[in-house]
């Protein structure tokens, strides 16, 4: 089991992550998204193509850009498709 935690609260959880360059990529369905905040950053990988960000806030303390995403990733990386990584931070425990 996987599991994000930020500032004493678990924002991701599951059984079924996909994990690409050392990175545990939590399903959609296993993050809490009521921590979650759209954020104006985007990012490009040569091989997954344009990442989107999140900012997460717990408890009234906010970490920008702390997890991204692949909305309309390249073939090669489909089966991350709408899965969170994340950073900054928050720490990911396998």
């Amino acid at each position: 089991m996987a599991k994000a935690t930020w500032n004493g609260t678990v924002v991701a959880e599951s059984d079924d992550t996909v994990v690409v360059e050392g990175n545990h990529y939590f399903p959609p369905s296993a993050v809490k998204r009521e921590y979650l905040s759209d954020s104006a950053q985007h990012t490009t990988c040569p091989w997954k193509g344009e990442a989107s960000y999140y900012s997460i806030e717990v408890d009234g303390a906010r970490i920008e850009d702390a997890a991204w995403y692949y909305p309309d990733p390249k073939p090669e990386a489909a089966e991350i498709k709408d899965h969170v990584a994340f950073w900054k931070g928050v720490e990911v425990q396998a």
